[in-house]
């Protein structure tokens, strides 16, 4: 058969030797995936809110689990290549000569997972959801350790991106047909877009709690089914179907199923990453710890280097402390005392502002100066004691008699007022020779000639008119009598 112009050549030989040790084509594209699934695992983790480093714990359980379970599927269900006539069992734990089953290989990783987190304290789901693009990943890396090896291509092909297989790794039926279907090359790809429609599903959806892993199990089981219909290796058959086909179909029945049971999950669990708190604490001393070591430290110091801390010691040790309550309380004694000794001052104010009020002038004594064109009221208090009879007596002065009310104080404005008829003689007033005004010589209108009366009858009655003026008349009838002895 004429070899098509272009093709996928395949590698002369599956390993490369680094001095005596090879180095199994097949087994680097595992390491690598394992590699870039705990990378990119690890991210998606963190971002999510765990702790770093649970990835790389969680992976050293599940990777060689993932192994074992791989390596059992395919030796279970291939058989015939290792147990029989003319073969040798022990050709079953050579890895590196292919042969693992991403089904078992799935199983097995899960439950190793699963004992992982259940030692960090973290929900499976949740991590599985971190994890499965990562996986994903891998898988389509490991598909180039099948180019490596030559083995799981599909049908006879022309196509230019048709991979050349050697004879020796040719099917028995088509030994003289060298290119075949690059059935490696076709889960690469879809592997990379299952991973890349996770990643997008997951923020456009919010898938949570698995359900992002469930999507990557039944996307993943579609691509497998039909890229299982290519491939021309030798396979057990079930109702003209392969082995691998089957399984894909009933995971991909139970992931879709689990999806839409868990449709209404939007939000991961509280706990589901684990206790920040907790896994700190596993790993960095707490802040007492820190304060103790600080001390520690301090103390082992150096004397040239204690004295630098020693001014901020200092100075927090010269911020005044208030006691509190709790801390200093008041003796009884001392609060009862204290107290006695604040009634006795507020009496003692009481009974001040009582006496000031007592000694207040009642309404119709002046308290300021005197009226216009008259003598101050230490002049009219001279001119009463040179004047016996006129002078009234101060206890007539001060002591109110029985049943007057005390009057409101003048207000300022009263005593601004100006006297305007306090210049004239009131009827009753004295003279300055002690006779009295009558009214005719108040309104200015008595004949000179009158005589004056006499001077017991006058001061009788002037002690008579001084106290009606008090009792009676309005602040300023004495300044009036002055005023009119003045004029």
């Amino acid at each position: 058969m004429q070899q098509p112009l272009a093709f996928i050549p395949s590698p002369s030989q599956g390993s490369i030797h680094l001095g005596p040790l090879p180095l199994r084509g097949y087994a680097l594209m595992i390491i690598i995936g394992v590699i870039v699934a705990v990378w990119l695992g690890e991210r998606r983790w963190t971002a999510r809110g765990g702790a770093s480093g649970t990835v790389v714990d969680i992976a050293v359980w599940a990777v060689p689990f993932g192994l074992i379970g791989g390596r059992l599927y395919h030796v279970i269900t291939d058989h015939q290549l290792y147990f029989g006539h003319g073969r040798h069992p022990i050709d079953a734990f050579k890895v590196w000569n292919g042969g693992l089953g991403i089904w078992g290989a799935i199983a097995l990783g899960t439950f190793g997972a699963y004992l992982g987190c259940r030692r960090r304290g973290i929900s499976l789901r949740v991590f599985a959801d971190a994890a499965a693009p990562g996986i994903v990943l891998a898988q389509a890396i490991g598909r180039w350790g099948n180019w490596f090896n030559q083995e799981l291509y599909g049908r006879p092909s022309k196509l230019p991106w048709a991979v050349k297989i050697d004879p020796a790794h040719r099917p028995p039926n088509t030994p003289d047909i060298a290119t075949y279907q690059p059935t490696f090359l076709y889960e690469f790809l879809w592997c990379v877009g299952v991973a890349v429609l996770v990643i997008w599903a997951e923020k456009r959806f919010r898938l949570v709690y698995g359900r992002a892993f469930a999507l990557y199990v039944a996307a993943y089981t579609v691509g497998r089914a039909w890229i299982e219909w290519l491939r021309v290796d030798p396979a057990h058959h079930i109702l003209g179907l392969r082995l691998n086909d089957w399984t894909a179909l009933i995971v991909f029945l139970c992931a879709v199923a689990y999806i839409y049971f868990q449709r209404d999950k939007t939000e991961n669990p509280p706990g589901a990453f684990g206790t920040a708190a907790e896994e700190s604490a596993a790993e960095e001393p707490t802040r007492e710890d820190d304060a103790v070591a600080a001390d520690t430290a301090v103390a082992t110091l150096p004397a040239g280097e204690k004295q630098a801390e020693e001014p901020t010691q200092a100075k927090d040790a010269e911020k005044p402390v208030e006691p509190t309550e709790a801390e200093a309380p008041a003796e009884p004694d001392e609060a009862a005392g204290s107290e006695d000794a604040t009634e006795a001052v507020e009496a003692a104010e009481v009974a001040e502002k009582t006496e000031i009020e007592t000694a207040e002038p009642k309404d119709g004594e002046s308290t300021t100066d005197a009226p216009e064109g008259g003598e101050s009221a230490t002049d009219v208090a001279e001119d009463g004691a040179d004047d016996p009879a006129e002078a009234p007596s101060a206890e007539a002065a001060e002591e109110p008699e029985a049943g007057d009310a005390r009057a409101p104080e003048r207000s300022e404005a009263d005593e601004a007022e100006p006297a305007d008829d306090d210049a004239a003689a009131a009827p009753g007033d004295e003279t300055e020779d002690g006779t009295e005004t009558t009214d005719s010589q108040a309104a200015g209108d008595a004949p000179n000639g009158e005589e004056s009366r006499s001077e017991s009858d006058a001061a009788a009655e002037s002690e008579v008119s001084t106290t009606d003026d008090e009792k009676d008349s309005p602040a300023g009838k004495t300044d009036r009598s002055s005023a009119g002895r003045g004029a």
